[in-house]
């Protein structure tokens, strides 16, 4: 077999997140294959999330839009997925996210409310949901999920969505406790030092609410704090908090992917410590490893924190060092397709 053939023989696995700001996920996906298929690899296709933001585009798009209750009270459009497996997919971000609230500076960290995803989460189960995954990220509140459980309760009439044979699994990618979410995440909502120490003994009342009322203590779970403690409040009604990379893992069949292709492609917008903490592209290198396949990690920018000693194994492409920061952030999509067809030409036998 010549080279060529071979070239057109070999299988890439497209397996990035979002770059934030930039690209969702498929379109870093679409981006990816332009360039590896002007080089006629045969591509696999799998956006991928790690919770919050960027769910939806990972389960297959958003099919469904209802009008609920925004961060700021006031009646927003969300946009959530129903399948025909019954499994429905909700994003905190679309229904009670922080740049619905006017991002940091527009937002009321006092009053933003959780109740527009408790909506969603309602209308889910009332369609006949046998799941229903609550991606948390993004959000405007912390108010300890308070508002997203009365709605819930209010719409079932005092039911959990588990007393209507629903399963409730939240996905988040984070380990703050309850009564630290406004200390870990109050700044980024824009809540003074002030509002913080209010916040958190709101969140302290509200915990010992949730055993009187539910009998479940939620301050020594991983991840309650999530979305503004909203991940204790479904835990609260039944649910269950689980990673998020894992998750999505698991739905799209990341690992028969992976087992197919004969090179990987994931990314980012930035690659830094954290990438490799339970996010996208350390969970993909990691399922990449066993295989001895080469993995292209293509990023916005790398950060100083990154970890050597795992990019040493990487081939990684710095957007803004290889083609100037202006190009990478407005012509990403172009800069994306560039950096994946030179990688996999450097691959081809």
């Amino acid at each position: 077999m010549t080279s060529a053939d071979d070239a057109h023989a070999r299988t890439v696995l497209l397996a990035p997140d979002k770059f934030r700001g930039s690209l969702t996920a498929p379109e870093v996906v679409a981006a990816a294959r332009a360039g590896a298929e002007e080089l006629g690899w045969r591509v696999i296709e799998r956006p991928m999330a790690d919770g919050g933001e960027g769910m939806l585009d990972a389960f297959g798009g958003a099919n469904r839009t209802s009008t609920v209750t925004g961060p700021g009270g006031i009646a927003v459009e969300a946009r959530w997925r129903f399948g025909e497996d019954r499994v429905a997919v909700v994003e905190s971000a679309a229904a009670s996210g922080l740049q619905m609230a006017g991002g940091k500076e527009g937002n009321d960290p006092m009053t933003a409310t959780s109740t527009g995803t408790g909506e969603l989460i309602a209308e889910a189960v009332l369609a006949g949901a046998r799941r229903v995954i609550v991606g948390l990220g993004g959000s405007a509140m912390s108010d300890g999920g308070t508002g997203a459980v009365t709605a819930v309760l209010d719409a079932l009439d005092g039911q959990r969505p588990g007393d209507r044979g629903c399963e409730l699994l939240a996905a988040c990618d984070v380990q703050t406790g309850f009564a630290d979410a406004a200390i870990v995440f109050g700044p980024q909502k824009g809540a003074s030092s002030q509002q913080i120490v209010e916040l958190t003994g709101r969140l302290f009342e509200i915990q010992g609410e949730y055993v009187e009322r539910f009998g479940v203590d939620v301050s020594g779970v991983p991840g309650a704090g999530a979305a503004g403690g909203l991940g204790g409040g479904l835990v609260a009604l039944g649910g269950e908090l689980v990673p998020g990379l894992a998750l999505v893992a698991g739905q799209v069949g990341l690992a028969d992917a992976v087992a197919a292709a004969d090179a990987v492609v994931t990314g980012e917008g930035a690659l830094d410590a954290e990438s490799f903490n339970g996010k996208v592209v350390g969970g993909v290198v990691d399922a990449a490893e066993p295989y001895g396949i080469p993995v292209v990690v293509v990023a916005g920018t790398v950060r100083p924190d990154a970890p050597e000693a795992r990019l040493s194994r990487l081939h990684v492409v710095d957007l803004s060092e290889t083609y100037g920061a202006s190009a990478s952030w407005d012509d990403t999509a172009r800069c994306v397709a560039s950096a994946v067809r030179a990688q996999l030409a450097a691959l081809a036998p």
